[in-house]
Order: C-alpha cells, then structure tokens, then sequence
C-alpha cells in the first residue's frame, strides 16, 4: 500500500504538469489507454483468463473507480480545492464502514482513532473554507457529487478487497481501464481534445505507468489487509503531496499549515495528487 501510495503521488506530479494546458479527461484518458496496453500484456504473458470469474464485481469495480474519479474532478472544478479534498478523502472511513456490513469485516477501536486523527490531519493541512474561513456558501451540488465521488470511491475499495479471494490481481486492475476507457471518450468529447506538444507526451506516459503500478501495488494490498486499514494508508498521500510541493516550489508555511497570503505546497500538491489516485 505504501509503495502503491508513492506511484500515485509521481503520477500526481506529472499530471500537475500536463494538465497545466491537457484537459482532464485527456489525463485520465491517457491513464487508462496505458494501463489498458500494460494490464494486457501481462495478463497474456502469466497466461491468465483476462476477463475473470466474477464478471459482475469487476465491472462493478470498474464503474466505482470512473465514477469516483469523475465526481472528484467535478468537485474541484467548483469547489475549493482544499473542501473539495477534505470531502474526497472521507473514502478510507466510508471504506472501513461499508466493509463492516458488505464484508463482515470487524472494525477495531484502534482503526477508527487511527482513521480519526488522519483526518483531523488532513483538515489541519488543507484548511477547508467551510472550517477555517468566512466567505460565499458553497455550491451545495457540488457538494453533493463530492460526497458520491467519495462513496463510489469506497465502494471500489472494498470490491477489490472482495474481488482478492476470487480474482488474479492483474484481472482486477485490467477492469478499470476497460470500464472508464468507454465512459471518459464522450465526456473528452465534450470538453474537446488538444493535441499534445513536445515534453506533453512524456507526461502522459509518465502518468500511465506510475498509475499502473501503483494500482498494482494498491489492488495486493487490498488483498492482504482489511478494506478500512489499507484505504487508510492512502492518507499519506498528504505527506507525499506536501513533499512534491516543496520540492518543487519550496513557499514557506505559517499557522497551522499555511499562511493566510500564500498557498503551501501541501494545499497545492495534495489537491491534486488525492484527484487522481481514487480512481485508481
């Protein structure tokens, strides 16, 4: 999970990058056609049957991570960043919760105080406006698909968590890009392609691969661990969000986690790296 978790932040920085002039879909779209390739060929190369046993769950699976995705990107685009994280990253205890009665998992007091103070963490570091400023309400739709994208993206954790005793984990990950493939086309025909230029292309790929392994990595992690434990690990994003920031443009924070003038690293680079991982 961990190593899974740092794929997804190298992913978050390169589709930053892109999506400084790509459209979001073409990011996603790009994502996905190269997951697609990679999935592919290593399903023929270990010689598994690609399309599983439970068809239902995997597209399943499938439809919960476009969706996650899709409902995410809408809520940032007409949210602020830092609420729009916050309400994203409600997913590990929706997981943990969901889990509880779809999988008969138990959950343990020490997880919820975990899952609890992760995300006070998360709050403290993107300082939502509905907690920390005054200002105008927010869109109350938005919100709402906020809240959907955050459901659907723990209702995808805890089927590939259910997915683990029946499914190859390569089958699991080959489902997304075959679901959100077909789902994102008339959405990107909608917001209208732009050809990639130069360094772009790059990008793209680099986006593609950190996504598929990562998602390798977070689909046998699933299998390993309890669907509310291992979402949560996902909090570390945060921290990995809050690194890239600095590395790369290095502001100086102040009071709890930023200055009230100057955005951090950690409100820029972890709205963007939790947008892009709960597809996954």
């Amino acid at each position: 999970m961990l190593l899974g978790t740092l794929f997804f932040s190298v992913m978050s920085v390169f589709a930053k990058l892109a999506g400084e002039r790509l459209p979001t879909m073409e990011l996603v779209l790009a994502r996905v056609i190269v997951t697609l390739i990679m999935s592919w060929w290593v399903i023929k190369r270990i010689g598994i049957h690609p399309w599983g046993n439970n068809k239902k769950l995997l597209l399943l699976r499938g439809f919960a991570g476009f969706m996650g995705l899709s409902c995410y990107f809408y809520a940032i685009a007409h949210l602020p960043l830092a609420d729009a994280t916050v309400i994203q990253f409600c997913n590990p205890m929706l997981a943990a919760l969901i889990a509880v009665f779809a999988l008969k998992e138990q959950l343990r007091m020490v997880d919820v105080i975990a899952a609890v103070c992760s995300m006070a963490g998360v709050v403290l570091v993107a300082q939502p406006t509905f907690l920390f400023a005054k200002g105008a309400p927010l869109d109350q739709v938005a919100v709402a698909i906020g809240i959907v994208g955050a459901i659907f993206s723990a209702i995808a954790y805890v089927v590939i968590r259910r997915l683990g005793s029946t499914e190859h984990h390569m089958v699991v990950v080959f489902y997304f890009p075959l679901v959100t493939g077909p789902a994102a086309l008339p959405i990107l025909a909608f917001e209208g392609l732009v050809l990639p230029q130069g360094f772009e292309w790059l990008l793209l790929l680099g986006i593609g691969v950190a996504a598929q392994l990562g998602q390798i990595q977070i689909t046998q992690g699933f299998k390993l661990e309890t669907a509310g434990r291992a979402s949560s690990v996902t909090y570390l994003q945060i921290v990995l969000a809050y690194t890239w920031g600095v590395l790369l443009s290095s502001p100086t924070p102040g009071g709890s986690s930023s200055s009230a003038s100057t955005p951090t690293p950690s409100v820029f680079w972890a709205r963007s790296s939790s947008s892009r991982a709960f597809s996954a």
